[in-house]
């Protein structure tokens, strides 16, 4: 990338580049003005602002609207903490958090512009909050079933491991099961659309801002959160922690 922008040095910018590059795909021509520009502004800030807000969350890397290969129209990157990520130990706080940030880009969508309005582009957030959830009830014992281990999992669902290997339990217990998870899920699906909405005015001046500037690092988004009225102390921890996989719109 150094190479192609005709630099002699290699800065931080290309390497951001290049990681985003590898882990999200290549950077395509911005969407033009339309209504789906100002969809996927929502939609990122919904995740961005959770991001931002949650206390237990980590850090936003950075928001933005660029669309990359594979159909992503724009994505909200958050910097995982080294530290946990190596140890794997992920708190209930955490994870509850972070179903609530996957849940905030459906949640933008449907309290700026309505149910019926709502798109197609949570479906890999939903995705990742349905096995999240069900981990945390049937392997992880975070929920009033109990700590026990109702069902075997086939790879690791935090890298997309599916649910094909499961313990047999009665057909009441699989109910149960369904309802903790519904239970986990509207929970923090209202929480995501509550903040949204209590934040609304602070939600349409991001969106104003992003889109016309397409991207916002995240000391810049939390820059203009705390201007319009919010405190937020979310600065990235030691060790130094290391951007995530991103997620897409």
């Amino acid at each position: 990338m150094t190479a192609r922008r005709r630099k002699e040095v290699i800065t931080d910018l290309e390497v951001d580049d290049a990681i985003d590059r590898i882990t999200i795909g290549l950077a395509m021509a911005p969407h033009l003005d339309s209504k789906k520009k100002w969809l996927i502004a929502y939609h990122e800030v919904g995740h961005a602002l959770l991001e931002t807000l949650l206390k237990d969350a980590d850090p936003l890397n950075k928001v933005t609207i660029l669309p990359r290969s594979g159909g992503i129209g724009g994505f909200s990157q958050p910097i995982y903490n080294e530290e946990r990520v190596d140890s794997g130990l992920y708190t209930r706080a955490w994870l509850l958090d972070q179903i609530t940030i996957l849940l905030g880009g459906r949640a933008a969508e449907v309290e700026v512009f309505g149910d019926a309005e709502v798109t197609i582009g949570a479906s890999s957030d939903l995705k990742n909050v349905a096995n999240l959830t069900r981990e945390m009830v049937t392997q992880l014992g975070m929920s009033d079933l109990g700590y026990v281990a109702l069902e075997s999992e086939s790879g690791d669902v935090f890298l997309g491991g599916d649910w094909a290997n499961r313990a047999e339990y009665s057909q009441e217990m699989a109910v149960q099961i369904d309802r903790k998870v519904r239970e986990i899920v509207m929970h923090c699906y209202e929480k995501a659309r509550r903040m949204l909405r209590e934040n609304r005015n602070l939600v349409d001046k991001l969106v104003e801002i992003l889109l016309e500037q397409e991207t916002l690092e995240g000391d810049e988004f939390r820059q203009i959160v705390v201007e319009y009225g919010q405190a937020v102390d979310k600065k990235p921890s030691l060790p130094e922690p290391l951007p995530s996989e991103a997620l897409p719109l």
